[in-house]
């Protein structure tokens, strides 16, 4: 061949090659050029390229190595000399991004003078050291081995043509050089994208042994770089890898920027070996007679064995399964993809360090791909690993249209209950906070999915799966958050009627979930009806004023629910509500705030005082219309509770301090007068309700719910202030507004201060009060939300629900409560707002194995077992001894509480050493009496109210938890109480509700029954609550049948369901709530 053609077809067969990789690629071949004709062709494949990244290869093979300085040889004009031409001169003109391949001897000279140049920072283009890639046949020293066993070109060979290459150098390596026709090797027959023929099955098997060398060896940001976000470059890359392993066994060493650790001796390449031998012994029949059927390698199937063999042993801690690559490359396989897609769903399973490991080799685009797919037997276990991997990364699917697929899931009939909760949780990720996720899933029907599903509930009365109605609710609150187009097809879709079912499911997080969809629906009035803005005829709405009634009405019969996680939603819920109605809250809380002196309404009633007519009502709807005027320094009141007689002894009346924080009445009166903006769009008796409400919560046992009770109270004016408060007559606030700042600070407030006494809080002078006036206020409460319950269903025990703080959500966006609250007046007051965390809270089930069962149930399993040997040993024992008299030597420990009220109650462990004493005013003591050492000591609580009425142990057979009951009927359960300082907050409720009218104290009385998890708590109230701790739950209110108060109750530990009361008349009744008339 003429050198002349020659020079031609080497150049075509390299364009055509490079093609074959990027067939969409524009590409040009300059023979023998000149530094201008390169000048030229560099910046018209920039133009052309404009951020695109564009391929440089020097074929080097007829000219000098490079010069010491890094520069490469072209020719003048006439090819009567050689031209040196700078690498720096090459980078200019190129720019960034780029990729060089340098084919020639010493190529590591060019390398280590770019490299030089991007450290100098003397590069002409500022960004050419971000993103540039250099591939080289040898380092410096070396020359290019000029072997008849190899091409000239071999370092191209490998990048360009590597089946073949692969196949030529391995054929003299191994037995089939004798029997294999090396010829042949041109003849493979098939496609390279065709993985049913030879040369594609080849292809498909290199690729996933390239992929899975550089995944176990790279940096995984490295290899997110170099084989995931460009074809092209992952091609060579992959192709480079085969080139490092042929050119080492010919004393040379290809580099490349960045530079890659060593993979020539990589254990994959043997299984590459065994897959190509076992291919190229079909070749000769294969082409002999086209015919002929291939038969496929076993090489993906036993890939498949070795990584279900990873996953039966592997773990966290263990080297990662290096077959990840490979399990991915096997989703383009029909005949292996179920089977790859239930491995895969195993794997991420194992946790986020799974999923993490599984996106590291790039798993998105696959799974994505499948979205498309319509086989049947795929779609449980494709939902299944969305699930898993957006519980860790939330991605966009709604422009691929993955929606869906995953609404066509949930409205399928044949799908689990646990699988459709598993579609609604990825929904609920598509439009979270994303308004045309929200926009699209409305447009395929969403929200008539999801509420088919719930009215099929409602209806029916059939069991459910909690987890399903739980993220049916979740998804829906957040496909009409802050979307008014969607709140008005929900509205009108009855969804109250259809919600309210569900705030008595025996499960908290249901019923949370519920309070959480309707109270997203609150926003429809948020613009509406806020103070100031919208015109008279927005407020006339009677739909939406009708709808926010039922969604309250709805609200407020949860009030009181067994669960802070219940209690926390209605808390957001009330705050978004009384930020749209605020005026109108102040004007009712100034109204009951000072009453007559003389009247019956001598106080503000507690939630549970005010019996509804309707079935399950806490908040009275008998409270009627109310006005409030301030005249001759006095405030009188018109409603039909100053004359209803349920208002006495209230928690917030006249002369009680059964409130925690001091408060103040901010604005919302003038001039002797309560000021109304506008006409209330809803009637005072609900405004009524919504304010006792909020007291309630101010004072909820649970720390978090109280903090958000509190802050609820300050949307409606009553404020926090940093000391408490001086008797009547005696108070000295500042009356002029300029004394005080509009933005008070109060993070760090000590919780002891009491809530203004009703006497002392506002000074009336003539017709005005003298208040402090406060603008927005900044909080800065940080209580993180609460992590899922973990139920354990032992046989024979009820575990109480764990609310343990999550703090790897505190900074998640959606947590609320995680970051303060910015007082700053150019912000958005919306934004001021306390934001639910049920959602967050949800998405950790998801984080956890859904598939195996949690490994500390056999432990616990096995500690109980032995606890009650333990139990049964000693039982006997004390049957078979002689009871002698006591004496002064029968005392085996004592212990100097040093309780200043003297001990109240106390209580002993039965399984270790330990005695719990507490005082009247709710210090707890822990104490080991066999080493006489004080383990712990705590305040139950920092409300100045005290008292204690008994302590409990919960789940005394495994790690038990200290139940404390106060005086007052709040419930506080305590985990790690043993430990000092660690002790945890479990969770609060309040168990006496509707106490008799006149009663200052309750004198609660309570007993706890572990075998059916139930508690008995009863006190100055005329019937009996019966509390399950496992649904955190009221699920009885049993009458006593008696004028008289109960002082005492014992709840027998072998009838589940039997008690006994004792009242203080002296009578005693035995009481089963399984009979029917319970």
């Amino acid at each position: 061949m003429a050198p002349q053609k020659a020079l031609e077809t080497i150049g075509k067969n390299l364009r055509d090659q490079y093609e074959r990789w990027q067939p969409k690629a524009r590409s040009k071949v300059e023979l023998d050029p000149t530094v201008d004709e390169v000048k030229k062709l560099c910046n018209t494949c920039r133009r052309y390229a404009k951020s695109e990244r564009v391929l440089f290869h020097y074929n080097g093979h007829g000219v000098p190595k490079p010069t010491a300085n890094g520069e490469i040889w072209l020719f003048n004009k006439s090819y009567t000399q050689y031209i040196p031409l700078p690498i720096s001169d090459l980078d200019s003109w190129l720019k960034t991004p780029s990729i060089y391949v340098f084919d020639c001897s010493a190529a590591g000279i060019v390398v280590n003078a770019f490299i030089e140049l991007l450290d100098c920072g003397t590069s002409n283009y500022p960004g050419s050291s971000r993103d540039c890639i250099l591939l080289a046949a040898c380092e410096a020293h070396e020359t290019l081995p000029q072997s008849a066993e190899f091409p000239a070109d071999v370092f191209t060979s490998c990048l360009t043509t590597p089946i073949k290459m692969a196949l030529r150098w391995f054929c003299t390596r191994s037995l089939l050089h004798e029997s294999l026709d090396s010829s042949l090797i041109d003849k493979i027959p098939g496609r390279q994208n065709d993985r049913k023929t030879l040369l594609g099955e080849l292809n498909w098997i290199f690729t996933a042994v390239t992929d899975t060398i550089a995944w176990n060896v790279l940096p995984h940001d490295l290899f997110r770089r170099l084989f995931r976000q460009d074809l092209l470059v992952a091609s060579l890359f992959r192709n480079f890898l085969l080139a490092e392993r042929i050119m080492r066994s010919a004393n040379c060493s290809p580099i490349s920027y960045p530079m890659l650790p060593p993979t020539h001796q990589h254990h994959m390449w043997d299984a590459w070996d065994m897959a190509a031998e076992i291919c190229l012994s079909q070749l000769p029949s294969l082409v002999e007679d086209p015919n002929a059927e291939f038969q496929p390698s076993s090489f993906f199937t036993e890939q498949l064995i070795a990584f279900e063999v990873w996953l039966d042993h592997g773990s966290e801690h263990k080297k990662p399964p290096e077959q990840l690559p490979i399990v991915l490359q096997v989703l383009l396989s029909q005949c292996h993809r179920f089977r790859a897609l239930v491995l895969l769903g195993r794997f991420l399973d194992m946790g986020p360090w799974a999923v993490d490991l599984a996106l590291s080799v790039g798993i998105f685009p696959y799974v994505l791909k499948l979205l498309q797919t319509t086989t049947p037997e795929l779609r449980q276990i494709l939902v299944f690993i969305w699930t898993k991997i957006l519980a860790l990364d939330k991605v966009d699917l709604v422009k691929d249209g993955g929606h869906v697929y995953f609404i066509r899931f949930l409205n399928s009939a044949e799908a689990y209950p646990e699988q459709r909760a598993m579609a609604a949780f990825v929904l609920a990720v598509i439009v979270d906070g994303h308004r045309r996720g929200q926009e699209a899933c409305i447009e395929a029907g969403l929200i008539q999915v999801c509420l088919k599903q719930l009215h099929g509930f409602t209806q029916n009365e059939a069991q459910t799966e909690p987890l399903l109605l739980q993220w049916l609710c979740l998804c829906l609150g957040k496909l009409w958050e802050d979307f008014t187009e969607a709140q008005t097809i929900g509205l009108q879709a009855d969804v109250p009627a259809i919600c309210a079912p569900l705030h008595s499911e025996p499960q908290p997080e249901v019923r949370a979930s519920a309070v959480y969809a309707l109270a997203t629906l609150l926003d429809v009035g948020f613009d509406s009806f806020r103070d100031g803005i919208g015109g008279d005829e927005e407020c006339d709405d009677v739909e939406k004023n009708r709808a926010e009634m039922i969604i309250i009405k709805s609200l407020l019969n949860v009030v009181s629910d067994g669960s802070p996680l219940v209690r926390a939603e209605v808390a957001v819920a009330l705050a978004h509500f009384a930020f749209g109605h605020k005026q109108h809250l102040k004007s009712i809380a100034a109204a009951y705030w000072k009453p007559q002196p003389n009247s019956l309404l001598n106080s503000l009633p507690s939630l549970a005082n005010i019996k509804g007519t309707g079935s399950g009502n806490i908040v009275s709807s008998q409270i009627g219309p109310l006005t409030a005027m301030v005249r001759d320094g006095r405030v009188s009141t018109s409603s039909p509770l100053a004359t209803a007689g349920i208002m006495h002894g209230s928690p917030l009346s006249d002369d009680s301090s059964q409130l925690s924080d001091s408060g103040i009445l901010n604005d919302g009166v003038s001039n002797g007068e309560v000021n109304h903006s506008r006409p209330k769009p809803l009637d005072n008796a609900m405004y009524s309700q919504c304010v006792l409400a909020m007291f309630t919560l101010a004072r909820d046992p649970s720390p978090r719910v109280a903090s958000l009770g509190r802050r609820v109270l300050s949307i409606i004016g009553i404020e926090q202030v940093t000391k408490s408060v001086k008797p009547a007559g005696n108070s000295a606030w500042p009356s002029d507004p300029a004394n005080s700042s509009s933005t008070p600070s109060i993070s760090g407030l000590a919780r002891s201060s009491s809530w203004l006494d009703i006497n002392g809080d506002i000074k009336v002078t003539g017709f005005n009060w003298e208040m402090i006036l406060t603008g927005h206020m900044a909080l800065t409460f940080r209580t993180p939300p609460v992590s899922p319950p973990r139920q354990n269903y032992l046989a024979g025990i009820r575990r109480v629900c764990s609310l343990d703080f999550r703090p790897h959500l505190m900074n998640s966006p959606d947590s609320g409560l995680a970051d303060p609250l910015l007082g700053s007046a150019s912000g958005s007051e919306r934004s001021l707002l306390p934001q639910s965390t049920i959602y967050n809270f949800s998405c950790g089930h998801f984080c956890k194995s859904l598939l195996t069962a949690s490994d500390d149930s056999e432990e616990l399993l096995a500690k109980r077992e032995e606890q009650e040997r333990f139990a049964l040993e000693h039982i006997a024992k004390c049957q078979h001894s002689s009871v002698s008299k006591l004496n002064n030597n029968s005392q085996i420990a004592s212990w100097d509480t040093r309780f200043e009220t003297g001990t109240r109650t106390a209580l002993l462990q039965p399984f270790s050493p330990i005695v719990i004493a507490a005082d009247e005013n709710e210090r707890i003591r822990v104490w080991n009496y066999e080493e006489a050492t004080l383990l712990n000591g705590f305040d139950n609580h920092d409300f100045p109210e005290k008292g204690i009425s008994k302590l409990c142990l919960l789940n005394e057979l495994d790690d038990s938890l200290l139940l404390v009951a106060s005086s007052d009927g709040n419930i506080r359960i305590w985990k790690d109480y043993t430990l000092r300082g660690k002790q945890k907050h479990v969770t609060a409720f309040s168990s006496i509700q509707g106490h008799k009218p006149g009663m200052r104290s309750l004198n609660a009385v309570v007993d706890w029954q572990q075998q059916s998890g139930y508690l008995y708590a009863s006190g100055e109230i005329s019937s009996i609550m019966l509390w399950d701790l496992d649904k955190e739950q009221l699920v009885n209110s049993i009458p006593s049948s008696s004028d008289c108060s109960v002082s005492a109750l014992a709840s027998s530990q072998v009838h589940a369901g039997q008690f006994a009361a004792g009242f203080v008349d002296g009578s005693v009744r035995l009481y089963d709530i399984r009979t029917p008339d319970m």
